[in-house]
Parts: C-alpha cells; structure tokens; sequence
C-alpha cells in the first residue's frame, strides 16, 4: 500500500510502499478515505513527542471496514469507521468506568506506538474503530468527518469538564488554533458568553466567525486586566487553555471570577503560580482535562449528525503533500484543522 512514512524524528516524510496490513485476532483493517493533520501529530513529526520509528502517524481518520480477523463480531466489511486515538487495556477499573484517558495499562496512541491514518490502509485493534452514525456522509465530507474524533470531540469534554451552563462567560486561551476554535464553537452551541484570547491577529476575524462574543488580542496588553475589563471585574466563570503555558496559565488564573474554573490541555508542563488565598476565599476549581472517552467520540459524531455544528477544516491535501501541509501546521498559518486525502 501506499503511506507517507515517518523514518525518524524531525525529518520529512517519505512517500513509500508498505505490505498492505493483515489482521490478527481481534483486529480489523479498514480503507482510508481521509486523515485529519492537527498539532498533535506535528509534535511527533517534530520529535517532540517520543514515539517509535519508522512510523506511520496521523489518527483523525474516515474510514471503511475491508477485513476483520478472527474473533471480531462488532464490525464487518463496508462499516464506515472512525478511530479512537487510545491503544486502552479495557480491563483496569478505569476502563470498565468509561474512562478510557485514565487507563493504567495503555499501550500507546494510534499512530504514535502502532501505525496510523497517513496510508491507504490502517490495522487497529477492533475496539478502536468507532462506527459512524447516520446521517453523516463520510463519502462526500472525509476530511471534516475524520477530525471530529479529536477536534470536536476535545472540546465537547471540555465543556462537560468544566460544568459550563448557559450565560457563563467562558475565555478561551489559545482561540485560533485547531482545538480553540473549535471550542468556541462548542461552547457557542452551549449558549455561553464566549472570549477569544490569542496572539495571532490574522486569526481573530476566524475566531468570530467561530462564536466568539468578544477578542482580546495578547499582544495588544495585559490579558487579566481585558478580561476583567469584559467582565465588570467580575471574573470569567471558566477558563480554558489550549496554550497551558506559565504565562497563559497565570493569566487564565488571575481572571477567574467567584467559583470560577481553570481547565488546561496540552501545554509542555510548565509550573505556574496561582494564588491560593483566591481559591480558597472564590472556591475556585483547577482541573485537567486529558483527551476523550468512547462516548464523548460518538456524542462528537452525533452532535454533528444532528446538524449543530461543523467542523472547520480550512486546508485539505492529498496525501503525497503532506510534508508542505505540515510546514504550515507548525508555522501556526492553518485556521482550524488540516487534512489529508487518500486516494
């Protein structure tokens, strides 16, 4: 099969030819229509993120069942798939509860400990395909369809994370980027008061075409005092931070009002400092937020089934120009997500 293979860290794609995938028990192989390219994978290209080489990366897929092997009755030829981003145990106390992100026997992540979506074929273990429902059509729509799983289905925890109701004010660190935006979509689907905060200002016009109620530019000075200033020195009720940086973090921290949340994702794991004397007398809530569960995956894939929201893919290549795509990802120029076809 065709694939754009990784051969070590930091360095370009190579447009090869691998043994088409043969499954195992448990397994199954499907076809693969489209791959989203986000952050996450860039991190890997960019050797940031340890992972096994040569590698096949990419996660985000659209997808058809071709072969399953023996043992597998939860899928079957021709099932349009999605892929679950976790290589789970499925059987610590974590698992069983439907929280998969907190597994204590993970094996990994697909396309990062095993291959993934940049290729005409992917074998995954059965449980990671996710079926998608109906009303979604894979076929016309594979590059918006593939990202849900991470790009939609991130931000859908979030919001469930951070106990967002309707009318709070929620600031978004981070805003322009693939996972901000589209949680600004999200939580403008909750009927949320939301602030777009980020650096980039060719982003902002996308960011308001997101949702975002109002934009505060980090370059243009300090972020606390705008966000207090938006908010009568009240104080956001959440904050969320895709940036997670000291900076980022203390800022999120110091602008949140009575009862107020801060929720970071991703980040290198900076230290920061936050006050303690404001958490206690506010009652206010850190939290983390790692990824999804099953569930919010097919809550993501529903809640665009019905029609509520769309992903936002601004660039779609196909596969053999993954290299430029990704040269732009970690330049920071792509609004919202990127994708890869595969013919």
């Amino acid at each position: 099969m065709k694939a754009m293979v990784l051969k070590t860290a930091n360095t370009a794609f190579v447009l090869d030819t691998v043994p088409d995938p043969v499954p195992g028990a448990g397994e199954a192989v499907a076809r693969v229509l489209a791959c989203g390219s986000g952050l996450t994978i860039q991190h890997v290209k960019a050797g940031r993120v340890p992972a096994g080489f040569p590698r096949i990366i990419g996660h985000e897929i659209t997808g058809e069942i071709v072969e399953v092997g023996p043992g597998v009755t939860s899928l079957a030829v021709g099932v349009p798939v999605t892929a679950y981003y976790y290589l789970n145990c499925g059987h610590c106390r974590w698992c069983l509860s439907g929280l998969e992100p907190l597994c204590e026997a993970s094996e990994g992540n697909v396309g990062k400990d095993c291959d993934g979506g940049y290729a005409e074929y992917i074998k995954l273990p059965s449980s990671n395909f996710i079926s998608l429902p109906e009303g979604l059509d894979y076929k016309a729509y594979p590059a918006e369809i593939g990202v849900i799983t991470d790009a939609l289905a991130t931000p859908l925890k979030v919001l469930k994370r951070g106990r967002v109701k309707a009318g709070e004010t929620i600031a978004v660190f981070g805003a322009g980027g693939g996972l901000g935006i589209h949680m600004l979509m999200i939580a403008h689907w909750a009927h949320a008061r939301v602030i777009a905060v980020d650096v980039a200002a060719s982003k902002l016009d996308a960011c308001r075409e997101a949702g975002a109620d109002e934009i505060v530019d980090a370059t243009a000075g300090n972020v606390t005092d705008a966000l207090l200033e938006l908010t009568r020195g009240d104080g956001v009720d959440v904050a969320i931070d895709f940036v997670s940086s000291t900076s980022t973090l203390e800022a999120a921290a110091k602008a949140l009002g009575r009862r107020g949340r801060l929720i970071t994702l991703g980040g290198s794991g900076e230290l920061f400092q936050a006050d303690s004397q404001a958490m206690l007398m506010k009652e206010q809530d850190l939290l983390g937020s790692r990824y999804v569960t099953h569930s919010e995956v097919v809550d993501a894939l529903s809640l665009v089934a019905a029609g509520d929201v769309w992903p936002v893919v601004t660039e779609i290549r196909p596969l053999e120009e993954a290299n430029d795509l990704h040269d732009r990802i970690e330049a920071g120029d792509v609004i919202g997500r990127a994708a890869v076809l595969i013919d």
